[in-house]
């Protein structure tokens, strides 16, 4: 589990994210407060349309972000948005009206939109083994997980001795750290992007996951993980408090509980995808969820409760960590960050709409109908990916390509064999070329030349 560390610029990576990851966990409490301290008994109102604004951001916004900053040095870029994010923490304890907290909260996550993708489209150039980049993905996992443990007790042990506004200055600290993380790593050189126009940047990753029959089948897993997700984080106070009658630590246990759920899938992962494909792997994790959700149906009492919350969180990480891996197989470098920066958009899609309908459901006096309504969503998820997703899963496909003439910057591979007259200089170069037709067979990704994905 612990190998992928040995690799200096990974470990580097994986440090900022760490402290990324906590430093938000501090913001997270402090923006409760925040607002409560602005809104009084509207804080409720306030944290929701803020959390309802970044799932609008990530799935509107974060294609036209990736496309914008696409063709900067990713190191850069990195540490500009770390240092951007620093500087737009660091207001949040001077505001005083809640617009402000609004805008603020808006430049936050506009930057997270840019970051996030580029950050996870770094990693397997740095780790090109998939061995060692399945256990990177599984460490990251850990590390979210751990997080969302951690950062509530961290804050309450920072807020006896300090004010919330500290816990922003905290955070700020985190995000400076990471830059300079990030600035002490040296990067692999990114593909050399293709000149296109801003549209089609902004489409050329949703271009792939649509015609991919792979990712095809991720997006719709993404409803079942979203289904039980927010079930579990949207209703757990509502069925504790008000159905069970527990207390406060009664909802921190069984938020606990799914995330050692989650931990355990992580930690069983690396071993597990050594044997089990991606597919099957990421099937049972569907099945799983759906089987929690309508074990729900039986309205028992706490350890019950416990157990499908541990079942939801093992079910979503099934899922959800090698999906790096599946998007590495469909994309080649030039793509990977556009494809990445979909996944981030088309994910939060489906939490954009899990998240209203778990609590519009969980206000109903009868619980089973969130279950019900949310197992079948779940189960419409998972049959739509077995569907997408064929049994014979192969990356090398034999195919055929008709007669082609067009411009693009290129090298000499397996697509581009062709006379030069000396005027079009050294490779990568951009010139006038015709491909004459050709079946042959590689491993077989969405691009220029493979605009649709074989029949057969």
């Amino acid at each position: 589990m612990l190998a992928p560390l040995a690799n200096r610029t990974f470990r580097h990576l994986f440090a900022a994210q760490v402290t990324s990851l906590v430093g938000t966990g501090l913001t997270t409490v402090a923006l409760a407060l925040l607002a409560y301290d602005l809104a009084g008994g509207d804080a409720g109102l306030v944290l929701g349309l803020m959390l309802a604004l970044k799932m609008v951001i990530y799935v509107a916004l974060a294609p036209v972000i990736g496309a914008a900053v696409a063709r900067f040095d990713r190191r850069r870029m990195l540490v500009v948005l770390d240092i951007a994010r620093a500087a737009i923490v660091l207001g949040l304890p001077f505001v005083t009206e809640i617009w402000q907290v609004y805008a603020l909260f808006l430049a936050l996550h506009l930057c997270a939109a840019g970051f996030t993708p580029a950050f996870q489209a770094t990693v397997p150039d740095v780790l090109p083994d998939t061995e060692e980049y399945t256990r990177a993905l599984a460490l990251s996992r850990l590390a979210y997980d751990i997080e969302n443990l951690a950062s509530p007790g961290l804050a309450a042990v920072a807020l006896t001795v300090l004010s919330y506004d500290a816990l922003f200055a905290a955070n700020a600290a985190t995000f400076c750290l990471s830059a300079l993380l990030i600035v002490s790593c040296r990067l692999p050189r990114p593909a050399a992007q293709q000149a296109r126009r801003f549209r089609d940047r902004a489409t050329q990753g949703l271009r792939v996951f649509l015609a991919t029959p792979r990712l095809r089948g991720l997006f719709a897993l993404y409803f079942a993980v979203s289904a039980g997700g927010a079930m579990a984080i949207v209703n757990t106070v509502v069925l504790v408090r008000d159905r069970l009658g527990g207390g406060e630590s009664d909802v921190a246990v069984l938020m606990a509980v799914l995330g050692g759920g989650s931990m355990l899938a992580a930690l069983a992962l690396p071993r597990l995808l050594e044997h089990v494909s991606e597919r099957r792997v990421m099937l049972t994790g569907g099945a799983l969820m759906v089987g929690a959700l309508l074990a729900g149906l039986a309205g028992s009492g706490f350890a019950v409760l416990a157990a499908i919350w541990a079942v939801i969180g093992f079910a979503g990480s099934l899922i959800g960590t090698p999906a790096g891996r599946v998007i590495t197989r469909s994309s080649d470098e030039e793509s990977r960050p556009a494809v990445f920066t979909a996944q981030f958009a088309l994910s939060h899609a489906c939490w954009l709409v899990a998240y209203p309908l778990a609590g519009l459901l969980g206000r109903l006096d009868e619980s089973w109908i969130a279950f019900a309504v949310l197992a079948a969503l779940a189960a419409a998820g998972t049959a739509a990916a077995a569907a997408f997703w064929p049994s014979e899963d192969r990356s090398s496909l034999t195919h055929d390509h008709p007669e082609q003439h067009h411009t693009h910057e290129h090298v000499h591979d397996a697509h581009h064999q062709h006379d030069h007259e000396g005027w079009e200089g050294p490779e990568p170069h951009s010139h006038p070329h015709r491909h004459g037709p050709l079946r042959h067979a590689h491993a077989f990704v969405i691009d220029d030349h493979h605009p649709a994905w074989p029949r057969g």
